[in-house]
């Protein structure tokens, strides 16, 4: 998913050597000698990322909407089972990170490279066996159009999640007071009925286009920052209403409808598809030896956000739970702004999930034409592409089954099937045990269990609705 700021510019097409990454723009890649010469040690006059800024830089890649949606993922599964299957899966999770990492050390030193992209490890590992070595590109090509879709996917969220979110603010502007109380139900009454929220999505459509004409990303990095802030400040405002307000007794379902645990699973590896930035992370660390401190350190955050958030969340709105927990604040200054503000570090952050697939598409687009029309060309292939995803959230305005079908179609392969698979092709004819083969069999047979369950049950939720607001 990323790869060096050199190797950004030298990308061509969707078939290309490399991934880029916003950290590409707002953190470049020091110089250094190949892995087997440093030792795991950075040297020369510019230093890595430091510990404190890659386990930033891991929350900052593994926190956004999909925590969020986490409360309708634990009422899909239940109370108990919920929290339980969010633990096995970050676990799961964890492990896929570290097996990638490992898998990436092995490859790196055996074809003499510094670093590997995500899609070069797969494409590495394929050549390891002699049959699939000329069909090796094909590996990097999957995991790229994966990339494509799992980023292009996190967009049309964010689309969903600002209408959403906006136009119960404007709904609610004219009753909006300072007194927050609890009515255990959709906090946000409709008192001043607005247009439809498609339509919020297409007055957002310009304001996106705008922000992706960006020329570099590292002029977002102050407003980057603001945004990283002002969530941070949101989510804290968030679990603290919703610890003050758990009902009691509480008397939620502990294990929740089999034919909804499809949904649990598409929404929470949406919430846990971090995958993409552990590889780029490592790279650009200045001592990447203690890289597994920070995995493990940040994604035992990570999960433990996940599991209490999720679980407060249903516990205190229950059955009338929303595709956002910012959905069920109450209707009240303090927790508009919440809104608002989270809306604000979304739309910031809408511009480096969309350099992902920008990059990897475009170029190859620009290369064809003359110098003189490179420029327009690459500002028309952008605003296509940012109308492109407008128009999926439009068909599909329903945020939990837009967060749901995106996690199942594409974040399991990345997060949970190329793992397994990938360390029995590096590791191939190298002695891999039994047990690990077993154990890489059972990750991916999972991932694909859930892909197949996951996105029949989301469009069929998504058929279903369309239905049902026909007949209204």
């Amino acid at each position: 998913m990323m790869s060096s700021s050199d190797d950004v510019r030298g990308e061509g097409s969707l078939f290309s050597d490399q991934n880029p990454s916003e950290l590409d723009a707002l953190c470049p890649s020091p110089p250094g000698p190949s892995r087997t010469q440093r030792h795991y040690e950075r040297i020369g006059t510019r230093t890595g990322t430091s510990f404190c800024q890659t386990l930033i830089h891991l929350l900052k890649g593994n926190i956004g909407t999909g925590l969020l949606g986490l409360p309708l993922a634990v009422k899909n599964a239940g109370l108990v089972l919920g929290p339980i299957s969010l633990l096995c899966m970050g676990v799961i999770a964890v492990h896929c990170m570290r097996v990638l990492v490992d898998c990436s050390h092995h490859l790196s030193a055996k074809v003499n490279r510094q670093s590997l992209t995500y899609g070069e490890a797969v494409q590495y590992g394929m050549e390891n066996i002699s049959w699939l070595r000329r069909h090796s590109q094909w590996g990097k090509r999957t995991v790229n159009l994966f990339l494509i879709i799992t980023q292009l996917g996190f967009c049309c969220v964010y689309f969903v999640f600002l209408s959403d979110n906006v136009k119960q603010v404007v709904e609610a502007a004219n009753a909006t007071t300072f007194n927050c109380h609890m009515n255990f139900s959709n906090q946000t009454q409709v008192l001043v009925p607005s247009f439809d929220s498609r339509l919020y999505m297409l007055c957002f459509l310009p304001a996106f286009i705008l922000l992706v004409f960006t020329p570099n990303l590292k002029y977002l990095a102050p407003l980057s920052l603001i945004a990283n802030l002002v969530m941070a400040a949101s989510l804290v405002l968030i679990y603290f209403y919703s610890i003050m307000h758990i009902k009691y007794p509480i008397d939620l379902p502990v294990v929740g409808r089999a034919k909804d645990y499809p949904l649990f699973f598409g929404t929470a590896i949406f919430a846990f598809e971090g995958i993409g930035v552990v590889l780029p992370l490592e790279n650009k660390m200045h001592r990447p030896q203690t890289f597994p401190l920070v995995l493990y350190l940040g994604m035992g955050i990570v999960t433990f956000l996940y599991i209490s958030l999720g679980t407060i969340g249903y516990m205190c709105f229950g059955a009338d739970i929303g595709g956002s927990i910012t959905l069920n604040l109450p209707n009240c200054w303090t927790y508009q702004a919440v809104k608002l503000l989270y809306c604000f570090g979304i739309f910031i952050t809408f511009a480096l999930q969309f350099y992902v697939p920008a990059e990897i598409l475009i170029p190859s687009v620009v290369a064809r034409v003359s110098e003189r029309w490179e420029t327009a060309v690459d500002l028309l292939l952008r605003a296509v592409l940012v109308i492109f995803t407008c128009a999926l959230a439009i068909l599909i305005p329903e945020l939990d089954l837009v967060i749901s079908l995106v996690g199942s179609v594409s974040s399991s392969f990345l997060a949970l099937i190329f793992p397994p698979i990938l360390q029995v092709l590096t590791f191939h004819g190298e002695g891999l045990s039994p047990a690990s083969l077993a154990k890489n069999m059972v990750i991916s047979l999972v991932g694909l269990v859930g892909f197949l369950a996951g996105t029949y049950v989301a469009i069929e939720q998504i058929i279903t609705r369309n239905s049902l607001k026909r007949e209204l």
